[in-house]
């Protein structure tokens, strides 16, 4: 599966937005988009810089991926540290504008996305997230439905061309089997480390949890070591599990009125490095698991105290959003950063 990083492309002021612009219509033509799915991805980006300058003076930036098999589309998620909106439904109308321009941006980015997505509260500023599919990307016979939905937001620490932490995804009809790794540092080594984990956890993805990270603590031992935690989530059982080594957190939310995200389970790991050091006994952790439940894991580069309850309504949004959410707000921006939620498709 594409387990791509974002890019960042940050806009400290408006003299640098026909640079980004011009880069991520040049990363979309190279990937085989046509004329017209490149225009429209330059008005998105277009009216994204417009409202990061107006809104974001202290600067903001845009987080862009490829997804899909063979690059079908484009992701493009907004960060925007702003006053946010108070009304944002009302604000994505034509003509409605606090700045006195036209008001037609949050329209023109929905209308060209081929998914849309936006999450903006005052005082917590704005995430709008875009995604336009590529028309010679979908020719491809029909994919069984997914019964999950997920969203992942990975980013390298500042400065770094690779990201240290990695992921991998497996949908197998009621079964989704993932992990999420962090290698040690940054850069191009804690890279290998984290990459040759995921293909380890890919090629034993039904083995027994603590199996899998035994094995990946073996084969992972050339490299500098990762922190690593896998999970299972078996929708006919209603039942997660999950097992890891390391500082890798999450934890698993249970809404209460579709508005409360309490927090039903936290995920913890076992002490160790694979790779390195790995505790004699590792077990299963199980847990309840239904429609209404959402995870959330992360790498050490997002701070360890965060409240989903501080974003009313947040868990009704697309997964990726969630993640974004929490990259804007709680980032450290001094390590490579992963983000994943998890959720069953309804």
């Amino acid at each position: 599966m594409d387990v791509n990083h974002h890019q960042r492309y940050t806009l400290p002021d408006r003299s640098f937005a026909n640079i980004l612009k011009r880069d991520i219509a040049r990363l979309a033509e190279g990937l085989g988009f046509s004329a017209s799915e490149v225009g429209k991805i330059n008005i998105i980006v277009s009216e994204m810089a417009s409202n990061l300058v107006k809104h974001s003076p202290q600067g903001g930036e845009l987080l862009v991926k490829t997804i899909g098999e063979k690059a079908s589309a484009l992701e493009i998620i907004c960060l925007d540290n702003g006053p946010g909106m108070s009304e944002p439904r009302r604000m994505m109308q034509d003509g409605i504008s606090t700045t006195g321009t036209a008001g037609e941006g949050l329209g023109a980015i929905k209308r060209q996305s081929d998914e849309f997505d936006l999450y903006s509260q005052p005082g917590s500023g704005t995430i709008i997230l875009s995604r336009v599919h590529r028309a010679a990307g979908q020719v491809h016979p029909p994919q069984r439905q997914s019964r999950f939905e997920t969203g992942v937001v990975m980013v390298p620490k500042p400065g770094e061309q690779l990201c240290g932490d990695g992921y991998a995804i497996i949908e197998e009809g009621n079964n989704l089997y993932l992990i999420a790794l962090d290698g040690l540092g940054h850069g191009a080594n804690a890279n290998e480390a984290s990459q040759l984990a995921a293909q380890v956890f890919q090629s034993n993805y039904k083995s027994d949890l603590p199996v899998n990270l035994r094995l990946i603590h073996t084969l992972i031992r050339r490299t500098r070591g990762a922190v690593g935690s896998i999970a299972h989530i078996n929708v006919a059982r209603n039942q997660i599990s999950y097992c890891g080594v390391g500082n890798i957190a999450g934890k698993i939310f249970c809404p209460e009125g579709g508005k409360q995200a309490t927090t039903c389970r936290n995920i913890i790991s076992y002490n160790g490095i694979l790779g390195h050091n790995i505790p004699t006994t590792l077990n299963n952790q199980v847990a309840e698991w239904n429609n209404s439940r959402t995870l959330v894991l992360h790498s050490d580069g997002l701070r360890s105290r965060w409240d989903l309850n501080k974003y009313p309504g947040i868990l009704n949004h697309d997964p990726t959003t969630i993640a974004a959410v929490l990259f804007k707000e709680f980032s450290r921006q001094t390590d490579d950063t992963l983000v994943m939620v998890v959720r069953n498709k309804v």
